[in-house]
């Protein structure tokens, strides 16, 4: 009854009054004070035996409740420790796999280094036996007399055509002639197959042959004959542009099963459409129309006739302009990625996809963390990748297409069709072109110790940074004015700024990894040139040199690297870029002083060789660059003082604020640094 809820005291009372006899008027039985106040007082001695075994029980769960408190403490305690131990594992573990993946990456690397050399060998040694085939004048092997092996008499073909195109024409004119020949004559076999190929409708058989002349010249060609071919019998009927619509739809399911570049075939094929079916269509019929209404305006039609005439064009161009801007796009992607394959085409190159996933992640995460350019760079010969004829041609074509979006777009849609277009030139020429050169570069870019590198990207940041001028002005001057009043506005402003900061952080890192490679160069001119002898000469009374050889080599290295770091870039970026080279130019040559020991003489050769290395700082014009080299001059005088003004010297105005132990280290590089003497003075 305690139990129940809500318990009320009253109705309690109440009802123990009327269950003890004689505590009511239960049916005329009289009342019993007696009775009632002993059932009470009975009533109340049980309630507080009842008080004294649940406050005990209460005690007994409380104490229950603070042990087990106590128990589940140490046990949250000991999980801790263990959580902790298990970390310090963990910690151990994730940097056991990256010290085991840096080595994976290694071994990869050097087995690569092993197995790819050895591969060019054995392809070389096959290139040289069908070379000798030319030669002799008699085609011997079964690859070139077996018509079933034409895909690898072309792959052949095609290395000895390029092999053959570098030696030169007045030795080997005859050779040079026969190998021309023979690639023609395979060029037209493949030709020819593609053709038979294509009428048969052996989809397979064609994607085959285009395979193997994407890599020849006249691969082009094989294009205009498909284009050609699968345009025979398509136009039959009155409506040329229903014809065409069917036309592209039954290629485009086709052409992706056949050619490796899909999007380029259908833009060459609706362009050869457009130029030699719709176009003499449509203008035959604009002539027509504006004919026919030219002879109308003969009557007197009560109203302005030029307006008229404006009204009837317009209502007959209707149609066409609600759906201008998808027809613009389509254009405008069509051309863009035309003139971007001409350009690829031309340099005879194959755009490579970026790499991603798996072991390529891992290598990527270790670079960032290491800065180390995992794997074998890409030798592009120099080719920046990077094209202003190519900028100007697709700057030409968007800003036409800016201005018919001006004239033809609605008002209220001429912001957001002139976004799009831009949209498009982003793609295009920013990331399809400017974004791939820049990752193709950073490819490139040869590892901090490789000798003799060729350090282009400095060539790379240089067009690209006149690209993005010209690429900044045509936002100002043409697609400005089409959305300056509309929120269109603040999108385009973060797209540009986007795209630019993007390509702003892969120029920085390969402007970085190259001063980092311009480091390593100077390192191995240092390790190849500077000989111990050189501050310990063996005759002190007989040195005429002024300064090193290896001074001599790096302060001309060095020049030539100031004067394409200023030729590359402008503004700002200059001093800062310098200023960065200059600061590890200056921590190169301090480490390398550090690794000698300085005879008498032999410091005064290290004073020289600093001195040339100041005057080379000069060319920086960075005054913190020229005051680390000043600091170093006046360091290299310690190897030369005499012991008992070190203290002097140590306390002038260059050195005065330098730690002792820098001061303590060049002096140890003296020969006579251990005598008595000297260590004295200096303490």
């Amino acid at each position: 009854m305690f139990e129940l809820e809500p318990f009320v005291a009253d109705e309690y009372i109440e009802r123990l009054a009327w269950r003890t006899p004689g505590g009511g008027s239960r049916g005329g039985e009289a009342f019993d004070p007696k009775r009632l106040l002993e059932e009470f007082v009975n009533h109340i001695q049980e309630l507080q035996v009842m008080d004294e075994r649940i406050q005990r029980k209460v005690e007994k769960l409380e104490q229950q409740c603070q042990k087990e408190a106590k128990e589940f403490a140490k046990k949250v305690q000991e999980l801790q420790k263990s959580n902790q131990v298990a970390f310090q594992h963990f910690q151990e573990l994730d940097e056991h796999i990256s010290y085991v993946a840096t080595k994976v990456c290694h071994l990869g690397d050097q087995l690569e280094g092993v197995n790819t050399p050895r591969q060019r060998a054995v392809e070389a040694q096959k290139l040289m036996k069908y070379f000798n085939e030319f030669l002799d004048g008699e085609l011997k092997s079964d690859v070139f007399t077996n018509s079933e092996k034409i895909k690898e008499a072309a792959d052949i073909i095609q290395k000895l055509h390029l092999i053959a195109q570098e030696l030169p024409f007045d030795r080997f004119s005859e050779v040079k002639s026969k190998i021309a020949s023979k690639y023609h004559d395979l060029e037209c076999q493949l030709i020819q197959e593609f053709t038979s190929a294509q009428r048969r409708g052996e989809i397979s058989r064609m994607r085959e042959v285009a395979a193997v002349l994407l890599h020849f010249k006249g691969y082009s060609h094989c294009v205009d004959v498909y284009i050609k071919q699968c345009q025979e019998g398509a136009f039959l009927r009155n409506d040329v542009f229903e014809d065409a619509a069917i036309l592209c739809q039954r290629v485009n399911k086709q052409v992706g099963e056949v050619f490796s570049n899909p999007e380029t075939v259908l833009a060459k094929l609706i362009q050869n459409i457009f130029e030699v079916k719709l176009q003499v269509f449509q203008i035959l019929t604009l002539i027509r129309i504006n004919e026919n209404l030219y002879k109308l305006m003969e009557f007197n039609l009560g109203t302005d006739k030029q307006t008229f005439l404006s009204k009837l064009i317009k209502s007959i161009f209707i149609s066409y302009l609600e759906n201008y801007i998808e027809v613009e796009i389509g254009y405008l992607k069509s051309r863009s990625a035309m003139i971007l394959q001409r350009y690829y085409d031309s340099k005879n190159h194959q755009k490579r996809s970026i790499g991603t996933g798996g072991i390529q992640d891992l290598k990527e995460r270790i670079r960032q963390r290491t800065n180390l350019p995992l794997g074998p760079s890409i030798d592009t010969h120099g080719e920046t990748f990077l094209s202003q004829e190519v900028v100007v041609n697709l700057l030409q074509e968007t800003k036409q297409a800016f201005e018919r979006c001006h004239r033809l777009s609605d008002p209220s849609d001429l912001p957001k069709n002139a976004f799009r277009i831009f949209s498009m030139l982003v793609e295009f020429l920013c990331t399809e072109h400017i974004d791939y050169a820049l990752e193709t570069g950073l490819a490139g870019i040869p590892s901090s110790d490789s000798k003799n590198a060729n350090l282009y990207f400095l060539d790379v940041v240089h067009q690209a940074n006149t690209i993005f001028h010209l690429f900044d002005k045509q936002f100002n001057d043409h697609l400005m004015p089409l959305i300056s009043s509309s929120p269109k506005l603040s999108e385009c402003l973060q797209k540009k700024k986007d795209i630019i900061e993007q390509m702003e952080v892969k120029l920085d890192m390969g402007i970085d990894r190259t001063l980092n490679c311009m480091i390593g160069q100077m390192k191995h001119i240092l390790t190849a040139e500077q000989k111990k002898t050189d501050f310990k000469p063996e005759d002190e009374n007989n040195v005429l040199i002024q300064y090193t050889n290896a001074c001599v080599k790096v302060c001309g290295y060095v020049r030539k690297q100031v004067e394409k770091i200023r030729n590359s870039m402008d503004g700002k970026n200059v001093d800062t870029v310098l200023m960065e080279l200059g600061v590890r130019f200056h921590r190169l040559i301090y480490e390398h002083l550090q690794q000698y020991s300085y005879s008498c003489m032999g410091g005064m050769l290290a004073i020289c060789d600093v001195a040339e290395y100041r005057k080379c700082a000069k060319d920086f014009k960075i005054a913190l660059v020229l005051q680390l080299f000043d600091t170093l001059h006046a360091l290299c005088n310690l190897l030369v003082v005499a012991p008992d003004n070190l203290k002097q010297v140590c306390s002038g105005e260059q050195l005065a604020n330098l730690d002792k132990n820098i001061l303590h280290s060049f002096v140890q590089l003296r020969v006579d640094y251990r005598s008595a003497r000297l260590a004295r003075h200096f303490s």
